[in-house]
């Protein structure tokens, strides 16, 4: 795993160079892409530089990493936010975007492998460390599946709602072996809410939380801002093709 410390600025610029760079390299490539505020600057900027540098999404196939179950409106739905904050800026067919849903989610591993794989996964990180909707203490093994949403959860996601009521209390999410069969993958975490995910993340005892378990690392953060130190780090198994992107603001307390 490469580690980039960084303004959230340049982390979506590095983030978008990734997926222009690999749809130049294969104009027909399978994404997996997550909603939330954290990729929405992201997206903003594969918008910007597709359009610059004439780069079509007409091949492209897409898996949204998931979707609320019972949403109160269609606003709500992430088929919304991605129409809204990439797919209507984009020459994408919309046949070619996946969603999980209750009718295909015990489908949805199979549609993605049919695909011949995600080549290429977008995630952030919850402030309880959950990827996509798996909550912590998600079993490694888990495929596409409906969850729980803990109250953390709900409670973070309530500012994109009127009340919290508002928020659903179930999801559907891919599971953690269907992001870690991803080729290439793209965690970004921005803002001090995430700090003490983060740390959760490269500290020692990281084989215990889903994803970072998965990877099997053996880190830990020193108490000095926007610095890492790598260590106990022998032996290491990692993921190899992906990129974790701190925002600096993360790492500001202490």
């Amino acid at each position: 795993m490469k580690i980039i410390i960084d303004t959230k600025e340049n982390i979506a610029s590095l983030a978008s160079d990734q997926f222009i760079n690999l749809l130049k390299r294969k104009p027909n490539a399978v994404l997996g892409l997550a909603t939330g505020s954290t990729p929405i600057d992201t997206y903003k900027q594969i918008i910007k530089k597709a359009k610059e540098q004439n780069i079509s999404f007409k091949d492209v196939k897409t898996f949204n990493l998931d979707e609320y179950v019972n949403y109160p409106f269609y606003e709500a739905s992430y088929r919304f936010f991605m129409d809204d904050n990439l797919f209507n800026h984009v020459d994408i067919n919309k046949e070619n975007t996946h969603f999980p849903s209750h009718e295909n989610y015990l489908d949805y591993d199979n549609q993605i492998k049919a695909c011949g794989g995600v080549d290429l996964q977008i995630l952030g990180i919850g402030a309880n460390g959950h990827i996509g909707f798996n909550e912590p203490n998600t079993p490694f093994d888990s495929l596409t599946h409906v969850t729980d949403l803990q109250r953390k959860t709900i409670e973070d996601n309530a500012r994109f709602f009127s009340s919290i009521d508002e928020v659903p209390t179930k999801a559907i999410t891919m599971g953690l072996t269907t992001i870690m069969n991803s080729k290439e993958i793209i965690l970004i975490a921005l803002g001090e809410n995430k700090a003490d995910a983060i740390k959760a993340l490269v500290d020692k005892s990281i084989s215990v939380i889903f994803i970072l378990g998965c990877f099997n690392l053996k880190l830990s953060i020193l108490s000095i801002k926007k610095f890492l130190t790598i260590c106990d780090c022998t032996p290491i198994t990692i993921f190899p093709s992906s990129v974790l992107f701190i925002d600096t603001n993360t790492l500001s307390q202490d």
